[in-house]
């Protein structure tokens, strides 16, 4: 099935239109930030709108692909468009929207091309979620990084550049397992082009499934790095908290990316791969959830400061999240997406009200020490317990609903009582951690108040707030229609056969699709010189 002639035209549109906008902001208004913030902000509304009108394209359970320079799949470079990309492309634009309104109350004067990066970074997450080819998720996980390096110091200070060494670090090692399983994959499979991978996966030799799998193990080390799993989760606590908070809260997206990139490739692109090749993650997805739980919640019991406290909570929201996409299932996928909106959302407000409590508290900032009272408190204070509540999963905001829904679709599974006490437990100790949190802040604060005084440079910051937390509510209260829409994406994220027919047969394709059934070489070469991917 494939969308309209117009959406087809418009799937390359999420990509141009990030990386015009931060080229003229380099090249022609580099000096002036009011010129800057109206492109940006112009940039982001228009992104939003494409995001809103593909995923309008694709709702009726179509899947389009795009083919640059129209070199027929799986030659040339290809982006395709479903359900489950046009979500995260109106959950990215619309977070972004939020951040940025909230930047430009004070915080992107604070360093240099701070709005150039953000649509880099935009470019980067658009980029990965079209993609149907692993090197070209490659290559946007790569613009991601870069960008958000710059993102990460901006506003410098010695703290950041510790931080930004790690991370850094971190991810160029990332970089280099992704690459090493890409060689691997194509290597034994002649293609990268997720739907031919799709195909040939499963008619692979014997002799070399053993290398096929290694290279599968590695995507998901990668993208287990990029989800902030334990082990591999050390670099997120100090980057988050280290970051300025609209650049935090976009971060929230981030973690994302690794786990969008675990249901894209183990479950559309392996999910009934040859050789169990679709299962080779199931067996490390959810013991690894289930520690990155743990210690996500010990972080937030230990956390001495309140960004410390926004960053692991991430850790803890992404090992939940992580359960329900380790069922491989429609209904855990169901709960994982539900969860994944949820969660982003949630984490970018936790971010932005530590960051409003911090500036008042001119002196403890956002130590968890007892401090002055703080201006505009009775608003702060609701707010920051209703985003609490929603980190926690109480009612009756989104994240209550979001774990029902991850424990309803793990009840049958193995070691069910081990997830449920896990997540159960763990959302009692984190109530007990924001609650400390917050009485510390507002409950035990003596002295002369601090912080600005009304006016818009403190109202803006606080309406995105509010902003987020009504999207949690709409999200709650409107749970049975996004519930609905939810299955129907996860059905077709699980659905390897309509992602292959989508692809492969296209109308500007030159040669018939190969059915998924078919026996396909592993080892034939491209008869164009353009191979697999059109960038290599």
């Amino acid at each position: 099935m494939t969308a309209s002639p117009l959406a087809t035209t418009w799937i390359i549109a999420p990509t141009i239109l990030p990386a015009i906008t931060a080229a003229i902001m380099i090249l022609m208004q580099r000096r002036d930030i009011e010129v800057q913030r109206f492109l940006s902000v112009a940039s982001t509304v228009s992104l939003l709108g494409v995001a809103l009108f593909l995923y309008d394209a694709v709702s009726d359970g179509e899947t389009d692909a795009y083919r640059l320079g129209a070199w027929p799949a799986p030659y040339g470079i290809v982006l395709v468009i479903d359900r489950l990309s046009t979500t995260m492309l109106v959950l990215t634009a619309g977070l972004a929207l939020a951040v940025l309104f909230y930047a430009i109350a004070g915080w992107d004067r604070r360093g240099r091309h701070f709005h150039a990066l953000f649509h880099f970074q935009l470019l980067g997450l658009n980029g990965a979620f079209l993609t149907g080819d692993l090197f070209n998720l490659f290559v946007f996980f790569e613009v991601m990084l870069i960008a958000s390096y710059g993102l990460m110091l901006h506003g410098g200070g010695a703290k950041r550049l510790r931080a930004g060494f790690q991370y850094v670090a971190i991810n160029l090692i990332a970089s280099s397992l992704f690459l090493i399983a890409v060689g691997l994959i194509y290597g034994v499979a002649g293609t990268l082009n997720f739907a031919d991978l799709a195909v040939k996966a499963r008619h692979v030799a014997q002799a070399d499934q053993a290398l096929l799998q290694t290279g599968a193990l590695l995507l998901l080390l990668v993208f287990a790095i990029k989800a902030a799993f334990v082990p591999l989760h050390w670099w997120l606590p100090a980057t988050y908290a280290a970051a300025s908070a609209p650049v935090a809260a976009l971060f929230a997206i981030m973690t994302k990316v690794g786990a969008y990139a675990i249901i894209r490739v183990f479950g559309t692109v392996f999910g009934d791969g040859g050789e169990g090749l679709g299962a080779v993650a199931a067996p490390w997805v959810v013991p690894a959830a289930l520690v990155t739980i743990a210690v996500g919640t010990a972080g937030l019991l230990g956390s001495r400061r309140l960004f410390d406290l926004a960053a692991f909570n991430t850790i803890a929201s992404m090992g939940v999240l992580l359960i329900a996409i380790g069922q491989f299932s429609v209904d855990g996928l169901t709960a994982a997406l539900y969860y994944l909106v949820h969660s982003t959302i949630a984490g970018a407000a936790l971010f932005l009200i530590v960051d409003l409590i911090a500036a008042r508290r001119t002196v403890k900032l956002d130590a968890l020490v007892p401090g002055n009272p703080i201006s505009q408190a009775a608003i702060l204070g609701t707010l920051f317990f209703l985003v609490a509540i929603t980190v926690v999963g109480l009612p009756p905001l989104s994240g209550f609903i979001g774990k029902l829904m991850v424990l309803d679709a793990t009840f049958e599974a193995p070691r069910a009582w081990l997830i449920w006490a896990t997540i159960l437990l763990s959302s009692l100790m984190m109530t007990i951690a924001f609650a400390r949190a917050g009485s510390i802040i507002f409950w035990k604060a003596e002295g002369q108040t601090t912080g600005p005084s009304w006016g818009t440079a403190a109202a803006t910051p606080m309406f995105v707030v509010a902003l987020l937390v009504g999207a949690s509510l709409m999200l709650a209260v409107f749970a049975g229609t996004a519930v609905k829409a939810l299955h129907a994406t996860a059905s077709q994220a699980l659905d390897t056969q309509q992602y292959v027919n989508a692809v492969l047969s296209g109308r500007e394709n030159t040669e018939p699709a190969r059915p998924i059934t078919e026996p396909a070489s592993a080892t034939t070469a491209p008869s164009t010189p353009t191979e697999a991917s059109g960038e290599h």
